[in-house]
């Protein structure tokens, strides 16, 4: 997230905020979960400029709108949301449900090992439709 605020030119301050916020997101049981979070972070960087605005139980991704959102949901797995309108929901990337209204479909992630192809193809999917 710090290197999408200083590619596009922003303060310091609010860096330093964001990343206190993300942190805060990771904090105690959650803490194992935060190399996942920092590899689906680094490959969303690879696609291009985006916002990544924390939230109180986790961290929004926008561009003109609201592709996905990164979310530690247990101690041991991240949530990763996406919106992907018109495509089917398989036995991994399932419909959103309850998960979260601003979503279409959520994959659930426990290891930087699950962080593939796949899965990076549907960030890129979610990202340009944003």
């Amino acid at each position: 997230m710090t290197l999408f605020l200083r590619s596009t030119g922003a303060a310091a301050a609010p860096a330093a905020t964001a990343d206190a916020a993300v942190g805060d997101l990771y904090g105690g049981a959650k803490a194992s979960l935060r190399p996942i979070h920092d590899r689906v972070m680094a490959a969303i960087a690879e696609l291009g400029p985006f916002e990544a605005a924390p939230k109180k139980t986790y961290l929004s991704l926008r561009r003109s709108k609201q592709f996905g959102l990164l979310q530690p949901s247990t101690a041991t797995r991240l949530d990763v949301g996406l919106n992907l309108k018109g495509v089917p929901a398989n036995r991994r990337l399932e419909a959103s449900g309850s998960f979260n209204s601003m979503c279409t479909h959520r994959v659930r992630v426990e290891s930087t090992k699950e962080i593939d192809a796949e899965l990076l193809s549907w960030i890129r999917k979610a990202y340009e439709q944003a």
